[in-house]
């Protein structure tokens, strides 16, 4: 793991419940997603992929 990334609300600075976690390797991170996904942990099934870019949205305007 090179690095690890929780994604929290702006307002309340919870956890949204995901986040985004860097390997070393491509090799390594299909290891990982073969191993954790579709896993329960928590009474919550994991769902682990690699990400996609965001996709660019228009702006919209702002009052």
């Amino acid at each position: 793991v090179e690095s690890v990334r929780i994604i929290s609300d702006r307002n309340t600075g919870l956890s949204r419940g995901f986040g985004f976690v860097d390997m070393a390797t491509e090799d390594e991170a299909q290891a990982v997603i073969s191993a954790l996904n579709g896993k329960d942990i928590g009474g919550r099934e994991l769902k682990v992929n690699v990400s996609k870019p965001r996709e660019e949205r228009p702006k919209r305007d702002r009052w």
